[in-house]
């Protein structure tokens, strides 16, 4: 192997496990963001998390659909939207929801070439480990919203779907926004089942569709038929919480 390789940085993936003090420091340190993240987030009251591209720009179909969504949400359901908090859709469906008077929160994730959140929120809070925001964006919802996007949409609603089709979250409804973007998806979700991988009622975990309205109606009957919808907490003044 060429040594500037193995000099560089990217040994670090390929040593194997790290002195136990780094290993207890890193512990440590993802400890703490779970607790940050449950501080700011503790108070955002039910949710409704969206997920999306960044890289869709104000004017494009899906970020004008993703804006609609975050409205009907915050005026229809009277929920937060709640989102990865940087550009594109994220934008979108916070800004939708700011715009029609609802609660609007992002959990932002610290990169490289620093996403910085979108201006359209009352609260966010910034995390290092994209796993650590993973959880955050589940912990807090009653349904979750899926628009075009990348592989970090992609690994979101696979994710998620997982975690509702094995039991380890029950009865949470998945909307995908964007027929024909995802039409190709869906047709191998199809074969999947034919395949025997999943089962046929695993397919009724989602539904996809382009109508806002449709989509917010069909959250309501999940959330009606299976939850009852907590009210926003209040803080704790000794415990230096905020809302």
């Amino acid at each position: 192997m060429n040594k500037k390789l193995i000099d560089s940085n990217f040994t670090t993936w390929l040593k194997g496990p790290n002195e136990r003090s780094f290993e207890l420091f890193f512990a440590f340190r993802v400890f703490w963001e779970f607790i940050r993240g449950f501080r700011a987030l503790h108070f955002i009251g039910p949710s409704v998390t969206v997920f999306g591209s960044a890289r869709f720009k104000e004017g494009h179909r899906y970020y004008e659909e993703a804006r609609a969504m975050g409205s009907q949400i915050a005026s229809d359901l009277g929920m937060t939207v709640l989102t990865g908090g940087g550009p594109g859709i994220m934008e979108a469906a916070n800004r939708g929801a700011f715009e029609a008077g609802g609660y609007s929160v992002g959990c932002n994730i610290l990169l490289p070439h620093e996403q910085a959140e979108n201006p359209y929120l009352n609260k966010f809070v910034t995390i290092r480990y994209f796993f650590v925001r993973k959880v955050l964006l589940v912990k807090y919802s009653y349904a979750f919203v899926i628009f075009p996007g990348g592989f970090g949409t992609m690994d979101e609603l696979f994710e998620t779907l997982t975690l509702i089709q094995t039991n380890k979250i029950e009865d949470f409804p998945i909307v995908v926004m964007g027929v024909d973007f995802f039409k190709p998806l869906k047709k191998h979700l199809e074969f999947m089942a034919a395949e025997g991988t999943i089962s046929d009622s695993d397919l009724d975990l989602i539904l996809f569709t382009d109508d806002p309205k449709e989509a917010v109606n069909h959250i309501k009957q999940y959330i009606s038929k299976n939850y009852q919808v907590e009210k926003r907490r209040r803080p704790s003044w000794w415990l230096l919480e905020k809302a």
